[in-house]
């Protein structure tokens, strides 16, 4: 059988032929599926991945928001801004002389430390990035920043950047209720979703630790080129505008800005009710002591002072200045980062009186006919042990009115005992006694006014089985009727008191932002309580003859109707006191505290002041004269600022560099 050789030979080639295309087909849809998934389907995706490999983000800070206060009569009055801070660098490739020189001269015009820069310089070098900003010097003043630009030619590579720094413009009056700033740290930049990036200030106490994200504001941005290697430098004009310096990084890479600056976003700015003329006279009446000084607009719970001794200058912490200042004052002893007006308890003393009288008219358990006799000392039924009035000699029959202005003890022992301690801390409770006043700032404390629920849930769980430590006694009623024992209170707590006095009988929430405002809450006293404790603080200020003069005379003034009530706040057993003859002989750490509370009916604004001096021992010869002082300047300074021939700054800023 004859085969043909050209057949054989290609038997099953078209098989193959058509395999082989099959295949070569399949390939090609696989790239071009492949092709359309990356070009087309995930075309977003590596766009977005190839401009992050081109492009960088350069960040641009935003100014703080600003505080303004008030002075008197006049509003807007800036109390925190933004002042130009000027950071002197040092650019290694645009100096065309040794560094070794450049760095004598400077050390020769402002006095650095020519080692440090030189091994910054030469590690630039050695990491071959000549464009690198070298930090020379922080915060320079602007007499040496005048110096360096006149001295330009001699110190190529020698330039300045400006930055905002926040500036408190009376320095040290009203630091404490301002706060201060530090930089964040490690945990709060991670817990920051990216607000926040190392170098950032954060408001740690006081208003800018409250309003961190209205005042912090919202970063802008600038999109430049970038390497694989190389930041970016960035430099400002005068007036503090970024720019790309000569568009390279610090290699040297050529760059260029790929989008317009987004404008960084200042942060909004607050308005508070704070004077701060009579900020820095309350301030400058506690100089060398330690108290606090407030003063509330009665009717509206305005915020007008809340000073505190000793005190602190929150620029410390964003300025020039060393750490050793900031650690002195951040661990330096007395404490000054409490506000004592807000975040100190102390026994609240005789001032107390006032909401137990308030009380007790209210229940109906006195009125202004009753009368209790005062022989100097006190007794309860099967007690041995008598409690006495301050004045031993007695004050005979007294009625409420005569009780406050005298601040008879034995008389509110009596009412104390009618009242029991349930209706006590009833009515403590609705006037803001022991509780915390709602004001806006962090870190207010409660206080405590005690009462039989408070002293079991305390004893019980360590004595279960013996009743006894936890029961309530009437000599605990005793003690708390005059604000001892475990009462405490904070100075603005009996502002707010007293603030309910002069208003006819409102609790007021004291706001400082002029935001928070709100109207009083329901009518909590009667006319006729409100009356009656009016005539008795203000027969504790007018002075004698004919009649005698209340514990409170030290704050009369001729003209005005000014109510007020003493307290001297015992804190330690008077056994400590009772061993020394006088008074002056007394350790100041064992005196009493010294209490005075007042206010002005007759003028507007009404004002309620609270002064406490701590170890001042007698509220009406040391704290009462302080409340006189407040209140004269006060009104003194309205009228002066409504006479526009008479205006003047009652508060004188701080010295501070100039804005950007």
């Amino acid at each position: 059988m004859n085969v043909d050789p050209q057949k054989e030979q290609y038997e099953g080639f078209t098989g193959r032929l058509y395999f082989i295309g099959i295949l070569i087909a399949l390939a090609m849809l696989l790239l071009v599926t492949r092709l359309w998934i990356l070009q087309i389907v995930r075309w977003d995706e590596f766009r977005a991945k190839s401009t992050s490999n081109r492009l960088r983000i350069q960040r641009l800070e935003p100014p703080r928001g600003m505080i303004f206060g008030r002075d008197g009569l006049r509003s807007d009055v800036v109390l925190a801004d933004n002042r130009a801070a000027r950071d002197l660098l040092f650019v290694p490739a645009d100096c065309d002389r040794d560094p070794e020189e450049i760095c004598r001269r400077l050390n020769e015009m402002i006095g650095i430390d020519e080692a440090a820069l030189l091994k910054k310089i030469r590690k630039s070098d050695k990491e071959n990035q000549p464009h690198r900003q070298i930090l020379i010097k922080k915060d320079i003043p602007r007499s040496v920043a005048g110096r360096v630009e006149e001295y330009a030619y001699a110190l190529p590579g020698v330039f300045t950047l400006v930055r905002p720094v926040r500036r408190y413009v009376y320095g040290r009056t009203g630091g404490q209720l301002l706060g201060y700033l530090s930089e964040v740290n490690r945990k709060e930049l991670n817990a920051s979703d990216g607000i926040y990036r190392m170098g950032d200030l954060k408001g740690r106490s006081g208003l800018e630790r409250l309003y961190e994200d209205t005042l912090r504001g919202s970063d802008g941005r600038m999109l430049v080129t970038k390497f694989a290697t190389g930041v970016p430098q960035l430099r400002t004009d005068p007036y503090g505008n970024p720019y790309v310096e000569n568009l390279v990084d610090s290699y040297g890479h050529n760059l260029r800005v790929e989008k317009e600056i987004e404008p960084a976003i200042a942060g909004k700015s607050i308005h508070i009710t704070l004077d701060i003329g009579l900020q820095a006279k309350a301030e400058e009446l506690l100089k060398g002591e330690e108290g606090a000084i407030v003063v509330l607009n009665a009717d509206t719970g305005e915020t007008l002072a809340l000073a505190s001794s000793p005190g602190y200058d929150p620029g410390v912490f964003v300025s020039r200045r060393g750490s050793r200042e900031r650690m002195e004052i951040l661990l330096g002893k007395p404490n000054r980062m409490i506000n004592r007006a807000f975040q100190e308890v102390y026994p609240p003393g005789s001032t107390y009186k006032v909401l137990m009288a308030a009380a007790a008219l209210e229940e109906g358990i006195i009125d202004e006919n009753t009368t209790f006799t005062c022989w100097g000392r006190f007794h309860l039924p099967g007690v041995s042990r008598p409690w006495h009035c301050w004045r031993r000699s007695g004050h005979g029959k007294v009625n409420v009115v005569d009780a406050l202005a005298f601040s008879c003890d034995v008389f509110f022992y009596e009412v104390g005992q009618r009242l029991t301690v349930d209706r006590i801390k009833e009515w403590s409770t609705k006037l803001g006694m022991g509780e915390k006043t709602g004001l806006d700032m962090p870190g207010e404390v409660p206080g405590l006014i005690p009462s039989r629920e408070w002293k079991e849930k305390r004893l019980k769980p360590a004595h279960p089985n013996e009743p006894w430590e936890y029961r309530w006694y009437p000599g605990e009623t005793v003690n708390l009727s005059i604000g001892q024992g475990s009462a405490t209170a904070t100075p603005l707590q009996c502002a707010v008191l007293m603030a309910a006095v002069v208003n006819g009988g409102y609790r007021v929430r004291p706001y400082l932002n002029e935001a928070n405002a709100q109207k009083p809450g329901e009518r909590l006293l009667s006319d006729k309580t409100v009356s009656l404790i009016q005539q008795g603080m203000l027969k504790c200020v007018v002075k004698g003859p004919p009649a005698p003069s209340g514990t409170g005379h030290a704050a009369y003034i001729e003209g005005m109707s000014i109510i007020g009530k003493t307290g001297s706040a015992q804190n330690v057993n008077l056994k400590h006191q009772e061993q020394y003859e006088n008074d002056e002989d007394i350790p100041k750490e064992l005196r009493d505290h010294a209490w005075f509370i007042s206010g002005v009916l007759d003028l507007e604004p009404r004002i309620a002041v609270s002064v406490l001096v701590e170890h001042g021992h007698h509220g009406s010869r040391v704290a009462a004269p302080l409340a006189k002082d407040i209140i004269e300047y006060f009104y003194a300074s309205r009228d002066e600022q409504d006479d526009p021939l008479l205006m003047t700054q009652s508060a004188s800023p701080a010295t501070g560099g100039d804005r950007p």
